[in-house]
């Protein structure tokens, strides 16, 4: 069975329980496996690549690229 088809069965399943304490085990351990996946795939910057991020920040500021947090935040409030 492929990957699209598993998560058919599994939502179609997922959809049919009536049992609070299984529902609340799935959220508990999607949301524990999740966090693992991100602490497994997560690698620290290297100072290379930091210092290189302030050089690009330092650059975008003298040229203008830069946008104010109060623009930024009324932006994000219009996507909802």
């Amino acid at each position: 069975m492929d990957l699209e088809a598993r998560k058919i069965a599994f939502v179609q399943e997922f959809l049919r329980l009536q049992n609070e304490e299984i529902l609340s085990g799935l959220e508990k351990l999607m949301r524990k496996r999740k966090a693992e996946l991100i602490d497994k795939n997560f690698k620290p910057m290297t100072m290379e690549d930091y210092n290189s991020e302030i050089d690009q920040a330092m650059e975008d500021s003298k040229n203008g690229r830069m946008i104010k947090a109060s623009d930024l935040k009324a932006k994000i409030q219009k996507w909802g």
